[in-house]
């Protein structure tokens, strides 16, 4: 078991987002979090990353890039805290080449090899979106999560993404708005609505129509 939640209220800034948490996260999970904008994905994310720290690699929404460096550089920030700051400077100015060996390959993944040493500020917003995944992969840890990671490209490029995600990390949590995909790719799906955790069973045999009730404003969360 990598994480356990009992009976947790959850938030920012003292406001409540999702009451009642009760969840559990095993190794090997694949853990899809689907509901509309607004319900607590985020929040919740946050809260698991916030009791994981460094276990966890973390695709944010908005991928934080340093837009005056390099794709390299922004890709080999994710080990960042793994080399003492003479070696991250000297890489800064001169890129070692056992660095360039190691994240060249991930780029390659993700379709970013051409852009390797193009600035990310120069990209588009799908290409800056797989420069944040590739920074995740390079990073490493016990599991990954992902706020969106695939909200700003095609649907082929997310099924790389999505491939990529799983075949680096043995344990996933994504918040996804596209519930097919979401029903695809994950093992289990949670379900948030108004407030709590309104869905979470396994994805086989599950059809987008079982959570649609999601999305309707006047139906209750089921439990």
């Amino acid at each position: 078991m990598l994480l356990r939640l009992d009976n947790q209220d959850l938030g920012y800034d003292r406001h409540t987002v999702l009451h009642g948490v009760s969840l559990t996260i095993n190794a090997g999970d694949r853990i899809a979090l689907v509901g509309e904008s607004g319900a607590g994905k985020s929040t919740l994310l946050a809260a698991i990353q916030g009791r994981l720290l460094e276990r966890a690699a973390l695709v944010p929404q908005s991928p934080g890039l340093v837009d005056s460096l390099s794709v390299f550089h922004n890709i080999y920030m994710g080990q960042l805290n793994r080399h003492p700051t003479w070696y991250n400077l000297l890489n800064l100015a001169w890129p070692r080449r056992q660095e360039i060996a190691t994240i060249q390959p991930l780029a390659a993944r993700l379709g970013l090899e051409e852009k390797l040493f193009e600035r990310a500020g120069e990209l588009s917003g799908g290409q800056q979106q797989r420069v944040g995944v590739c920074r995740a992969l390079h990073q490493g840890g016990a599991l990954v999560l992902g706020d969106e990671p695939v909200s700003a490209v095609d649907n082929h490029q997310a099924r790389t993404v999505l491939d990529a995600l799983q075949e680096y990390f043995n344990t996933v949590v994504l918040a996804m708005h596209d519930v097919e995909l979401a029903l695809q790719y994950a093992s289990r799906i949670i379900g948030l609505k108004q407030g709590v955790i309104a869905f979470d069973q396994p994805s086989a045999g599950l059809a987008v129509s079982d959570l649609d009730f999601l999305y309707r404003e006047r139906d209750e969360p089921r439990h």
